[in-house]
């Protein structure tokens, strides 16, 4: 089952990670579900495999590997749980800004920790106006006395009770036509005046931690701002609109391939009049449809990925993944608890775990709504 075709160096490791997912996560996946605990201590693990730093440089301790291989280590990991592949998506995401747009120095402070997973990264951005009005934002930062002192608020934060390395967009000052000037600073964990506030019960992705985020008169040296001054809608709309958006849609494909899986399975064993459901035409025809969405997903995410590793455009491609994979991730559950009568609603049963999962992915990096206007803009402009 797989249409696209990967190569030996990139099977090697969806058989490395399979392995260490199958052992350290599917037998936990249920009980991180229920407490929605985010399971920390596993990321110095999945470092020392590879995992935390896929993408960042062999000089500063990942892996070198490119998105491609990022794509299939979530895809594995939420195949059993959505959760932990959200917080580890959004790792990827503070180290890949850090990476992209950090200096020498930045790289070499953060990028090793991350890399290895002693530390954990997170991407602070959306605020209570609204994540979509990007430009939005309220926060602020204010040079005074040649330091910056920031003041916000953050929601829907994945990560925000557990990340080490917060990166934030504050507004910085307004442009000459009276537009918002926004820039990006690297907080570190424990730094005065910030820190976690609510922390929200969500219905999937459980297993992730998300909530609010603030800054009270935060001080920060100005080596500590990402970029230049004005570039954090460069850098935070770089990382969402390309990097977040395809780690969702690796995060369905491995729904997605869950629910395959398990209405195989579930197909098989089930004895019904004497035989197997499996041998019924309207399961097989259940089966079909989940097998179609999932290959559709899977070509369309890695077909993205692709360009990606070429430094290709791909922005509107990944919105085209993202929009499919979570839709389909919903129906293929929602089709797969169809198939399994009475026993898709027992919690036992993980099915009912990828419905939740399935359907807290659409709004996360933008929903299903705001996918389909960037695809229809770029198809519109030609």
């Amino acid at each position: 089952m797989q249409m696209y075709k990967f190569t030996e160096d990139q099977e090697m490791l969806r058989k490395a990670v399979r392995e260490f997912v199958e052992a350290e996560i599917a037998p936990h996946a249920q009980e991180w579900d229920e407490e929605d605990r985010c399971p920390v201590e596993l990321f110095p693990k999945m470092g020392e495999l590879g995992i935390t730093g896929i993408f960042v440089p062999e000089q500063y301790g990942g892996a070198g590997l490119g998105y491609t291989e990022r794509a299939i280590v979530l895809e594995e990991i939420s195949r059993y749980s959505g959760g932990l592949g959200i917080a580890m998506m959004t790792h990827h995401m503070g180290a890949y800004v850090i990476n992209t747009f950090g200096t020498a120095e930045q790289k070499q402070k953060y990028l090793p920790e991350l890399a290895a997973g002693t530390k954990i990264g997170g991407l602070s951005v959306t605020e209570p106006a609204g994540g979509s009005d990007f430009m939005g934002q309220k926060s602020t930062g204010e040079l005074k006395d040649g330091k910056w002192v920031l003041n916000g608020r953050k929601c829907f934060i994945t990560n925000s009770h557990v990340a080490s390395t917060d990166v934030w967009t504050v507004r910085t000052g307004t442009d000459d036509k009276g537009r918002p000037v926004l820039s990006t600073f690297i907080i570190e964990k424990g730094t005065p005046g910030h820190g976690p506030g609510r922390k929200e019960n969500k219905l999937g992705l459980r297993g992730s931690v998300t909530g609010d985020i603030i800054c009270s008169d935060v001080t920060l040296e100005p080596s500590q701002m990402l970029g230049k001054e004005g570039a954090g809608s460069k850098i935070a709309m770089g990382a969402i609109g390309e990097l977040g958006r395809s780690g969702m849609a690796a995060i369905c494909v491995g729904i997605l391939r869950g629910c395959v899986e398990e209405s195989v399975k579930f197909a098989n064993e089930r004895i019904v009049y004497g035989k197997p459901i499996s041998k019924l035409q309207a399961i097989q025809l259940m089966i079909a449809d989940n097998r179609v969405d999932y290959e559709a997903a899977n070509l369309l995410l890695y077909s993205a990925m692709r360009l990606k590793d070429a430094a290709q455009p791909c922005t509107t491609e990944v919105s085209i993944a993202k929009y499919f994979a979570s839709e389909a991730a919903a129906r293929a559950a929602k089709r797969t608890m169809d198939l399994m009568g009475g026993y898709g609603v027992i919690n036992e049963y993980p099915v009912g775990r990828f419905l939740r999962d399935a359907l807290t992915s659409i709004p996360s990096g933008a929903t299903s709504v705001i996918q389909q206007l960037i695809i229809a803009g770029d198809t519109l402009r030609g």
